[in-house]
């Protein structure tokens, strides 16, 4: 019995993580076909399909898979059309959020947003209330031992980067929005691949979260909207000190 329990558990737990690894997938591919369909299915002359082709081999998503979404965005194999919508937000304490979303069916998006929202205490914000606390940028990590500190430094502002910030692990550049794709290709130029390479929504300021019932209700929801389905990319401008980790 004890064994039969233990296999429950681990068929549990691989059914989990392969559901996660499935609804990651689903993600990578629509996005993969959206940028086929904005830009060619050549990923050397879209750097949008390049960044997320890199991101689904990142993350071990078949060949085949990706090809296929390709082909979808392409209009090779029949697909659907997705649009892209950011939504503006406020989490719990006022904090500020971006959440993008790319999906087929605007209204659907729309109400899962809102009903995610209400459960967790957040609610929408007006137009233009939340976005001028962000600002568009590149970010591209590369890693730690592919290079030094000062090499990252001197080629990443040669190459038109405004900011790097080296640790052990990653070198991390920050670029202009359509600087992006120069850095990245400066990195590949030196025989360095890029473990990630993406446009972002970087705060202004961030807002600190002292008390620690209020950072687990903001991280509750992050998490939340970072595992729907439909979501790119969930931006806010909260931080949380280490004695509100606990």
């Amino acid at each position: 019995m004890a064994g039969h329990n233990k296999w429950s558990k681990v068929k549990h737990t691989k059914g989990a993580i392969d559901a996660k690894r499935g609804k990651l997938f689903s993600k990578l591919s629509m996005e993969i076909c959206h940028a086929a369909r904005l830009g060619g299915g050549d990923v050397h002359l879209n750097s949008r399909l390049r960044q997320a082709v890199q991101c689904a081999r990142v993350q071990n998503m078949p060949g085949e898979t990706i090809e296929r979404a390709i082909k979808k965005g392409t209009g090779s194999l029949e697909g659907a059309h997705y649009e892209e919508i950011t939504y503006e937000a406020y989490a719990p304490g006022g904090v500020a959020m971006l959440i993008e979303i790319l999906t087929d069916n605007r209204n659907r998006s729309a109400a899962d947003i809102r009903l995610i929202l209400s459960k967790n205490s957040g609610s929408l914000a007006d137009t233009g209330s939340v976005s001028y606390l962000f600002a568009r940028k590149g970010k591209i990590k590369v890693p730690g031992k592919a290079m030094s500190a000062d090499e990252a430094f001197e080629q990443g502002v040669e190459a038109g980067a405004e900011a790097i910030e080296s640790s052990q692990d990653t070198h991390q550049f920050t670029t202009a929005p359509d600087q992006l794709d120069r850095v990245a290709t400066k990195m590949r130029e030196m025989g360095i691949e890029p473990a990630s390479e993406e446009l972002v929504y970087q705060a202004h300021e961030n807002v600190t979260i002292h008390e620690g019932e209020a950072a687990r209700r903001v991280r509750r929801l992050l998490d939340i909207l970072e595992d729907y389905e439909d979501t790119r990319g969930v931006f806010t401008n909260f931080e949380i000190p280490k004695t509100a980790q606990a």
